[in-house]
């Protein structure tokens, strides 16, 4: 877990810094620069979203690849690699540098719409409970982290189950052509409950661990957007 542990910064900036500029620039493009304060529309929310999920893919990918085959290793048979870097050079090694981004279309499918559908919830939660022209206090703040969450996760549970299986493929998993056939074959050999597995660990998991996220996010961009200038 050290791994994803010390990666999971870099990804949450991309994530974020992505959402926060992309959001900016379409608030900006669509008011023509007549009407800055204007609060942003749900639909250039969750577009947004999608871009910081687009941004986000090319770092995620190798982290969430290393992290499975970590953590799955002993199903196969014996400890394969050592730790994060001697996974990365076997990989390197064995399937080149492309194999560092193998299942990176589920990892796509997953990603790109469900971080748009991140955002929504949080942002109208927000609104929902806050004072127009105010910014929303620690308390809604955490809520609507929890709650975005849990919608998420809750959308992105199947194709995570597909991702992981296809990231285990050459790491001693089963083989499968691609995506479609990942899912052809699932859902003939366990039906369409597979796609389920770990969604309820997944939801109780994601409520506290995204409502902190939030708001370490909130607080840190209030505290630096708030630094005195030169």
């Amino acid at each position: 877990m050290s791994f994803p542990v010390v990666s999971v910064a870099i990804s949450n900036a991309v994530t974020f810094g992505s959402y926060t500029n992309a959001l900016d620039y379409l608030t900006r493009s669509g008011h023509n620069n007549s009407d800055q304060s204007k609060q942003s529309s749900l639909t250039t929310v969750f577009v947004a979203g999608c871009f910081s999920g687009i941004a986000q893919l090319f770092v995620s990918a190798p982290i969430d690849l290393v992290k499975v085959r970590l953590q799955n290793q002993t199903k196969s048979g014996g400890n394969k690699y050592r730790g994060p870097i001697h996974c990365i050079a076997v990989i390197l090694r064995e399937d080149g540098v492309k194999g560092l981004f193998r299942g990176i279309w589920a990892l796509a499918l997953r990603d790109v719409p469900c971080l748009g559908l991140y955002f929504l919830p949080y942002e109208l939660i927000c609104r929902m409970l806050t004072e127009k022209g105010k910014q929303p206090g620690n308390t809604a703040v955490l809520l609507a982290g929890g709650v975005a969450g849990v919608v998420t996760w809750a959308c992105a549970t199947p194709m995570d189950v597909v991702k992981a299986r296809l990231q285990m493929c050459g790491g001693g998993g089963r083989m499968y052509s691609g995506v479609l056939n990942c899912i052809t074959v699932s859902v003939r050999e366990e039906g369409m409950r597979v796609f389920f597995k770990g969604l309820l660990l997944n939801s109780v998991r994601a409520f506290p661990v995204n409502a902190v996220t939030f708001l370490s996010f909130e607080m840190l961009l209030r505290a630096m957007t708030n630094l005195p200038k030169d």
